[in-house]
């Protein structure tokens, strides 16, 4: 009898490990796929030509904003002076019935060019004048030119009568009270067309002056008040 005949067939070693798979090895293609040279050089080029263009557009800005600053250091160019230098009010009655306005004034303005070498025309000077926001009269003052560091007096009257629209107890109030202190608040605008003379250049503007006047009145058997009209000056907006 063999020695192994006892043996059973059963194995008493150690685990054997399961045999190993086959990797198998996966061809990915490329993302981009192959390379197109016309492709490449069509996008170099735009590349190329957009910096161009960037480059010469901040060039322009930078030498337009020299242009501008030597411009401004060389005119040093200022606002247009306006001062009401009298207000005179003779009548300034509004009517408790139908809001009618009864008014007398006379102003006496001062055009000031403060620049050195910029010359002012005014070709259009409009003049209304409004109380508590309601305009009352317009005056169109005759144009003229204003040369280098000069002055032009002017005079405007406003005289007649006006409905004045939308009054209301406030209005009244406010009425009423200075009639009683024996001044009152008018306001006068100047809606201007102007031209501005740098040598061969002259541009246009529209800009306006807006004066806030506090104005006693001199009628006699009226209130008198104490308080004499101050030179005032107005408020410039381009």
């Amino acid at each position: 009898m063999s020695d192994q005949a006892h043996l059973n067939g059963a194995y008493y070693g150690p685990s054997i490990p399961p045999p190993a798979r086959k990797s198998r090895s996966y061809h990915r293609p490329g993302r981009g796929g192959s390379c197109n040279p016309f492709s490449w050089c069509f996008s170099c080029i735009c590349g190329c030509v957009f910096n161009l263009i960037c480059q010469i557009l901040i060039t322009i800005l930078v030498i337009l904003g020299i242009i501008v600053l030597v411009l401004w250091l060389v005119f040093r160019p200022n606002a247009p002076k306006f001062h009401v230098n009298e207000a005179t009010l003779t009548q300034f009655n509004l009517s408790p019935d139908n809001n009618t306005l009864y008014y007398n004034l006379s102003v006496k303005m001062t055009f000031r060019n403060p620049n050195r070498r910029i010359g002012i025309y005014y070709d259009r000077i409009e003049a209304n004048a409004e109380y508590h926001g309601k305009r009352f009269d317009t005056e169109y003052l005759e144009g003229f030119y204003l040369g280098h560091k000069k002055e032009r007096d002017l005079s405007a009257g406003f005289n007649g009568t006006q409905v004045v629209v939308d009054v209301n107890n406030g209005d009244r109030s406010r009425y009423e009270g200075e009639r009683s202190d024996g001044v009152y608040n008018i306001d006068l605008k100047l809606k201007l067309r102007v031209r501005l003379k740098v040598w061969w250049a002259k541009p246009k503007f529209r800009p306006q002056f807006e004066c806030d006047l506090k104005v006693p009145i001199t009628t006699p058997g009226s209130v008198v008040s104490s308080q004499r009209f101050e030179r005032t000056q107005c408020d410039f907006d381009w």
